[in-house]
């Protein structure tokens, strides 16, 4: 109907053109031959005008019906046999006119079958929706825009069903020429290269500074994502970040992003190469923004002052000189989930800066040998007292990045850096004000181990002897009475061995013992799984330390107690009972000489043997010194006004293997004559009770006074008013 209209109105043109063009001259050609003017003008005039306004029509509506490129022929054949006659300029331009309004379709007509909602196709087995919401399209940024103006191969309604795809690059050519390459992909390839209606959307395109638009900083990541965290052609593709979107959510540029800082890094910020989203490239090529040697500078769009510094210093020299192996930002700060280093999760955070961000460069045989590094760098960190101080969770204590620098790092022969020895005083007190120069000049990164001056690695050394040769000896005793034990074990009746008071005592310093045993050596060892399990989460080495200093504010009040206890009556029978004589040396080489089946009788112990006398000596001992020692570690910032650097390595040395010794003395010595000797297996029970067997009583301490005292009828009942 609305090409009907059309035509009438092209016709009706038509004749107006005619009247205004029946008083020009040159057309009437006609009037030329004939004297009588009037008459001949007349004529034709009226024959023209009957054939415009009855042919005319009829021939166009046919040819619409029938075939639009025969009627458009026809037309334009009917304009060359007319030319003479009413001039070429005037029907030219209305014969095209009535063949565009012919041809033309209108978005009413598009929208009669794409307005349905339930309209679909299949393309590639897989149902696709064809619905068109005009009031969304009328809203994007072709809105005033016709369907075919982009459909450009729809010519008739209704139109093939598979229709080639829209050309953008029809209007915009300057991004359709940039737009070639899509990280690996090629647009002349085809396959899986995505399309401009992947990223911009179809008949939803909105400028990108609409908060709704696809590639708004909102929802970019979200369009990124529909093909970077598609698992199939991740696969396909050999993508290495499968969940790159998703975790770039949880990184700083992502929370920001996302909630509403503009100026925060998205996708196109660090992938887009030459300033233009269309030109993606992949990392290996070289002008590629996340290009190896390119990424300083992609970083440095945002962080121009970070960036400068680290031009300045080494790793920066190495990259601007084509080292491959060169660290870059993203070596130390992550790629897509770059975490702020207040973090304790992030590789920069104070706590982990040493071991998960430095160390996998610096502890590599092949890189310290191209470079020439010394090795063991962190584990002299790592054992250092600063290295141990950040692994209790201090944030505060100097790291890599505090002396080194972050970004700005320098060669320690070079003046300016904050390693050069004429620096050294003034970068060390940044944390320890007014440092003596040769305080400050002491060796950091020493040989591996935690030895640092020679007196500390002397100390070390003894230890370590002392180590061998007491556990050592103590591990053989410890075999050649588990032979003689196993054939002994017997029935007992009970006799009281420890008061209330000394169950109590020893059962706060059995507990404090193991929680410090099990929380400092989670210091020390702090990537076992062990240690991993128990405070591996985050704020759990945090934690650590304060189950650490409260353990041993209930040791330290243990021992007061005993102390304290050891000035009454029961306590200094105790005390006298349970200090070394003679006799104990004697007894230890009887015992030897009875488990080796050189002597018959084994000797007989008074209230103490000397094993036991060893151990609480022994406990003794250890107990003042990881008091002392710990008091000075834990208030060091006190300790070093008054003591020079050395004595707190020594105190951290002391403390260290003291714990060895004290925990591994436990295990092999206290345990064995409690538990596992089988004379008293599965275990002594007066740390719980009080009480043992009497039988057990008689056959370890056959000359304790006691049982001589006891009548014969409390040794058959069990004597338990009887104290040993």
């Amino acid at each position: 109907m609305i090409q009907l209209i059309a035509i009438f109105l092209v016709c009706a043109l038509v004749i107006l053109l005619l009247r205004v063009g029946s008083h020009r001259k040159e057309v009437n050609f006609i009037c030329c031959f004939s004297d009588k003017r009037g008459v001949f003008c007349w004529l034709w005039k009226s024959v023209l005008t009957g054939y415009c306004c009855g042919i005319l029509p009829v021939i166009l509506a046919a040819g619409i019906m029938t075939d639009l490129c025969k009627s458009k022929m026809a037309l334009i054949e009917l304009a060359v046999r007319k030319e003479a006659t009413v001039g070429k300029w005037p029907l030219t331009i209305v014969l095209m006119l009535a063949s565009i309004s012919a041809r033309s379709q209108t978005n009413d007509d598009c929208l009669a079958c794409h307005e349905d909602p339930d309209l679909t196709t299949e393309r590639q087995g897989k149902e696709v929706s064809l619905f068109v919401d005009e009031r969304t399209y009328r809203k994007s940024v072709h809105g005033e825009m016709a369907c075919v103006d982009c459909h450009t191969a729809i010519e008739e309604l209704p139109h093939d069903e598979m229709l080639p795809r829209v050309d953008c690059g029809n209007c915009h050519s300057a991004e359709a020429e940039t737009y070639q390459q899509h990280g690996r992909l090629e647009v002349r390839d085809g396959g899986d290269i995505p399309s401009c209606a992947d990223c911009h959307g179809t008949h939803d395109i909105l400028p990108c500074s609409r908060r709704e638009s696809q590639v708004n900083p909102l929802h970019l990541p979200e369009t990124c994502g529909r093909c970077h965290e598609n698992l199939d052609l991740t696969r396909k593709h050999d993508l290495l970040y499968g969940r790159a979107i998703e975790v770039y959510k949880s990184s700083v540029h992502g929370k920001a992003a996302l909630g509403g800082v503009y100026l925060a890094a998205t996708c196109n910020d660090c992938h887009s190469t030459g300033g233009t989203a269309h030109r993606i490239l992949g990392p290996g090529h070289p002008e590629s923004s996340i290009n190896h040697f390119n990424i300083p500078k992609t970083c440095g769009k945002c962080h121009h002052n970070i960036e400068n510094d680290f031009w300045e210093g080494i790793h920066g020299k190495l990259v601007a000189r084509g080292e491959t192996d060169s660290p870059v930002c993203t070596h130390c700060h992550g790629e897509h989930v770059i975490i702020s280093p207040s973090d304790p999760r992030s590789p920069v955070s104070p706590t982990r800066v040493a071991e998960a961000t430095c160390a996998p460069c610096h502890e590599s045989a092949s890189l310290n040998e191209k470079y020439g590094i010394p090795t063991g760098r962190l584990q002299t960190w790592v054992d250092s007292y600063h290295g141990l101080k950040s692994k209790a969770g201090d944030v505060t204590v100097a790291n890599c990045a505090s002396c080194h620098g972050a970004h700005r790092i320098l060669a320690h022969t070079d003046t300016t850096s904050s390693i050069h020895p004429a620096n050294l005083q003034k970068t060390c007190g940044e944390c320890h004000p007014g440092i003596s120069a040769a305080l400050a000049v002491t060796p950091i990164h020493a040989i591996p181990g935690i030895s640092r001056t020679p007196l500390a690695r002397f100390i070390s050394r003894v230890y370590i002897v002392a180590i061998v040769l007491i556990i050592g000896t103590m591990v053989l005793h410890w075999l050649v009475d588990l032979r003689k034990q196993i054939i002994l074990v017997k029935l007992k009746k009970q006799i009281r061995r420890m008061t209330f008071n000394e169950v109590w005592q020893h059962t706060f310093l059995m507990v404090s013992f193991i929680v410090l045993g099990i929380s400092g050596f989670s210091l020390r060892f702090s990537d076992a799984f062990w240690v991993q399990w128990l405070f591996g989460w985050e704020g759990g080495f945090a934690l650590r330390g304060i189950i650490h200093r409260v353990a041993a504010v209930i040791f330290i009040l243990t021992t007061i107690w005993h102390v304290l206890y050891l000035a009454t009556d029961s306590g200094r029978g105790f005390l006298r009972d349970i200090f070394p004589v003679k006799r104990d040396f004697r007894q230890f080489l009887e015992m030897l000489q009875y488990n080796l089946g050189l002597k018959k009788n084994r000797p007989h112990f008074s209230r103490f043997s000397y094993v036991e006398k060893a151990e609480y000596w022994a406990l003794a001992w250890g107990s003042v010194l990881m008091i002392i020692t710990g008091f000075f570690l834990w208030f060091d910032n006190i300790a070093v006004r008054w003591f020079p650097k050395g004595f707190l390595d020594v105190m951290l040395v002391i403390h260290y293997y003291e714990a060895w010794l004290a925990v591994l003395a436990i295990f092999v010595w206290h345990l064995y004559s409690t538990i596992f000797s089988p004379s008293v297996y599965p275990m002594n029970p007066s740390w719980l009770t009080g009480k043992m067997p009497l039988e057990w009583y008689q056959h370890e301490h056959p000359d304790d006074p006691i049982l001589q005292d006891m009548p014969a009828t409390d040794s058959s009942s069990g004597g338990d008013e009887v104290k040993g």
